[in-house]
């Protein structure tokens, strides 16, 4: 399917590699005008000129925290003076941090609530208004497939992912007035940043393809996801195509979640 976003502008948060990366390289190679958010400065700008080799529509990043109140208001300043609107907002700025029931702490939930849910409704209340204006808006807020089904020691990562799908249908709910489609991309095991650092933690003599073989056994395709898989279920979200599909959390993770 040849999905068109030219002339709509895009942001999308923890864009500097892996799934982001892929999703801001997807959607700016459809015509979309495309802002990444990173905090990462070196990386962010390696980044965007990678991304600009394909890109048809303009590319630009700007390094942020997006649990930074004041620089998320200095950049959506600064979005607003060279693109005026935005059009489609990917909430992607995440970690996986887990720990046994018996040492989860307030401080660590705190921050990672602060990061992917508290985050994500205020980048979501700013874009929102100017959505409304025009009747036409995409949210897509990436998650996990383990928000769904958890597993031990998996906390406080999965408590924030659960709380992710729940804010994307009370979103949808409220939004859908004024076409404004609120989703959720729930990831299984696809290659990412993260899983690149855990090779390099734990296996930095080993293949990574090799390194991903035991944690792909269990997956009913039998294999890892690829980033531009992930991102093509974005760019489709995003565009016109998907102009019946909100409130969902969509499994992309080859079969391997037992909660659809």
């Amino acid at each position: 399917m040849l999905i068109d976003l030219t002339g709509r502008t895009a942001i999308v948060t923890g864009g500097s590699e892996g799934l982001g990366k892929a999703i801001a390289a997807r959607f700016a190679r459809s015509g979309a005008n495309v802002v990444v958010l990173a905090r990462r400065e070196n990386v962010l700008d390696e980044t965007v000129r990678d991304i600009r080799r394909d890109a048809v529509g303009r590319v630009v990043g700007h390094a942020c925290d997006v649990t930074d109140s004041g620089r998320v208001d200095e950049v959506f300043a600064a979005i607003a003076a060279e693109f005026g609107a935005v059009d489609i907002l990917v909430n992607n700025a995440g970690s996986s941090n887990r720990s046994p029931f018996e040492e989860l702490t307030r401080a660590s939930m705190i921050a990672d609530m602060d990061l992917k849910l508290f985050a994500a409704v205020d980048l979501a209340q700013k874009v929102v208004p100017g959505m409304k204006e025009r009747r036409w808006g995409r949210i897509i807020n990436v998650v996990s497939a383990n928000g769904k089904a958890p597993k031990a020691a998996s906390a406080p990562t999965t408590l924030s992912r659960a709380a992710g799908i729940t804010l994307t249908k009370v979103m949808s709910q409220e939004l859908a007035p004024w076409n404004i489609l609120v989703n959720a991309l729930c990831v299984g095991v696809i290659k990412s940043g993260q899983w690149e650092r855990r090779h390099r933690r734990d296996a930095p003599d080993m293949p990574f393809e090799k390194y991903l073989e035991p944690h792909a056994r269990p997956v009913p395709l039998g294999r890892f996801g690829e980033p531009e898989e992930f991102a093509n279920v974005a760019c489709f979200l995003a565009s016109d195509a998907a102009s019946y599909v909100t409130g969902t959390a969509i499994n992309v993770d080859g079969g391997l979640c037992p909660v659809t």
